[in-house]
């Protein structure tokens, strides 16, 4: 690589998240050091080094992967592992690996940036908008795990910027988003009409230009911002805004909220329904105050998420 340039290690490039922001990253002139434990997942680019990431769950020594970066994007970690893990693995991945991560950065590196979670701040749901102002209160080992990150990193020495996402979603997009858009691609009426909760999402073209600003912005230096597109949507819009992007009326039924409940409990889906179905609104006010101009809306980029070739509930 050219050392005159930018060199940028991403971590986790071969996930969802890092197989955009490495493209996204490239494209915008950055040199681009990949790392994953399956560095041929990571799609071959112009201006892109694709080097092996060491197992995470045991002690690392990171060196190798800092040398000769001078900014680092840490996407790695375990998010919603399936099953139960100890708290112990979330600990080791997602906050020891930082620590580790920082002591070869420090007094090499221009910004550290760590992807964290909205989670390392509240729950599921939240019956006020959510700013930095409020206090954090994780209430899972995954949240714990990020939160803890969060406090290593500020206390490393290194120059660093955190970033607290929303749920994110694109082509390639897992979990509810994609379990969503899968019953939205079949034909049946769906009895979600009468859920008019309000959840703020992220659009990951917007989660991009967000890094890029983190990365680079002094005024980014040693904070942390929330991540959201600007207006949240309903479980009802979200459906809608699937289906049109589809070609497809939205066919939804108004059912009782209790009814539906019931219905997605029969299932062993609680949990899936509580991220469904309450309030969970996030102002990014503060990350758009030094200059982020998050220009997808939901809606759209929702729509334009389903007319990608592939979809989103194909990966």
């Amino acid at each position: 690589m050219n050392a005159s340039k930018r060199v940028v290690l991403v971590t986790g490039a071969s996930g969802f998240l890092g197989k955009h922001m490495v493209r996204a990253l490239a494209a915008s002139s950055w040199a681009v050091r990949a790392a994953a434990r399956d560095p041929t997942a990571i799609p071959e680019a112009a201006g892109v080094e694709r080097v092996a990431l060491p197992d995470l769950a045991r002690n690392a020594d990171c060196a190798p992967l800092v040398d000769g970066a001078t900014h680092i994007l840490h996407l790695a970690g375990i998010a919603h592992a399936p099953g139960h893990l100890p708290e112990d693995v979330y600990n080791r991945i997602n906050r020891d690996v930082v620590g580790e991560l920082a002591g070869a950065a420090r007094g090499c590196v221009e910004r550290f940036v760590l992807m964290s979670t909205v989670r390392a701040q509240a729950g599921l749901a939240a019956d006020h908008v959510i700013t930095e102002a409020d206090p954090p209160l994780p209430t899972d080992a995954y949240g714990r795990s990020k939160l803890e990150a969060e406090q290593l990193l500020a206390g490393s020495g290194v120059p660093f910027s955190v970033l607290r996402p929303a749920v994110v979603y694109g082509r390639g997009v897992k979990g509810n988003i994609a379990s969503l858009a899968t019953l939205a691609q079949t034909p049946m009426p769906l009895p979600f009409g009468g859920l008019d909760n309000r959840r703020s999402l992220l659009a990951i073209d917007n989660l991009a230009s967000a890094i890029e600003l983190a990365l680079t912005s002094l005024k980014a230096e040693g904070e942390m911002f929330l991540v959201a597109d600007t207006e949240p949507i309903s479980v009802a819009g979200l459906v809608t805004a699937m289906r049109e992007g589809l070609g497809r009326p939205p066919h939804l039924l108004r059912v009782p909220t209790g009814a539906v409940k019931r219905l997605m409990a029969t299932f062993g889906k609680e949990r899936e329904w509580e991220r469904l179905s309450g309030n969970f609104v996030i102002d990014a006010a503060k990350l758009r105050a030094i200059g982020w101009d998050p220009r997808i809306k939901t809606y759209d980029g929702i729509a334009a998420m389903m007319r990608e070739p592939k979809g989103a509930a194909s990966a």
